[in-house]
């Protein structure tokens, strides 16, 4: 990699490497984003990264400061930034009062502690910079209902949701808004896989399908929109909020 020279605004999607992510990049850099794609899987990335025409590194998130040298190293491959999209993330299922300990810490240390590690890292930089710009958490629905089996995930995602809001108070003062969007069920591989799992996957779709109000799952793009939305400057006056991206699942 080398330095980027570009005046674009420098926007860093971390879990990029495939679904949500992936599609997250590919909307920044047609919206004239030099865009620095992020995940653990080398291959992928550097996959991604030459189809989208972006830059990659590498990092596992939950080793203590590698967050610190996420954005070190966007800084120096780009020489700036403006916006940090917090997308990476694990899954998590299984019953509540069954849960081992071992997969709680490693559901949060990924989708909580390493969120919240990144949003200090890139507040430092905007905050060193003066310049204002974006931090945009990507949460979930289940941060705001119960679904039987989801709870550690629920309870991971929630932090965030709760986490947004106060920083966007904290951080005002700076220019730094921060904001969330959290998806519905979107047509990922990982829900691909899941529906496939099913004893009858059309039925799966269909009734997934038909608990909301819109008829139809999510698409990562559509998820893509509402990031790149919160990214632009007309979204100058919004922080604190979470957008839903669920076809109207909340609201019912």
């Amino acid at each position: 990699m080398t330095e980027s020279t570009s005046s674009a605004p420098v926007a860093v999607v971390t879990g990029a490497t495939s679904g949500i992510g992936t599609e997250i990049a590919r909307r920044l850099v047609a919206d004239g984003f030099t865009v620095i794609v992020h995940g653990r899987s080398v291959e992928r990335g550097e996959r991604v990264a030459k189809e989208l025409g972006a830059h990659f590194i590498a990092a596992d998130l939950t080793v203590e400061g590698a967050a610190d040298e996420l954005v070190a190293e966007a800084m120096r491959v780009a020489g700036r930034l403006d916006v940090l999209v917090n997308n990476a993330a694990i899954d998590h299922t299984g019953p509540l009062l069954d849960t081992p300990q071992a997969e709680i810490r490693a559901t949060f240390e990924t989708n909580t502690f390493a969120t919240i590690a990144c949003l200090q890292a890139a507040g430092r930089v905007l905050r060193e910079q003066g310049t204002g710009g974006a931090i945009i958490n990507v949460t979930s629905r289940l941060a705001s209902i119960g679904v039987p089996t989801m709870g550690i995930y629920s309870a991971s995602k929630g932090a965030i949701l709760a986490l947004t809001t106060a920083a966007a108070v904290e951080l005002a003062p700076l220019g730094i808004r921060v904001n969330a969007v959290a998806p519905g069920m979107t047509n990922t591989p990982l829900y691909a896989d899941w529906v496939a799992e099913q004893d009858d996957p059309d039925a799966t779709v269909r009734r997934v399908a038909s608990a909301i109000p819109l008829q139809r799952i999510a698409e990562p793009s559509d998820v893509a929109a509402a990031v790149a939305y919160l990214a632009s400057p007309d979204a100058s006056y919004i922080t604190g909020v979470s957008i839903p991206v669920d076809g109207g699942y909340l609201a019912t």
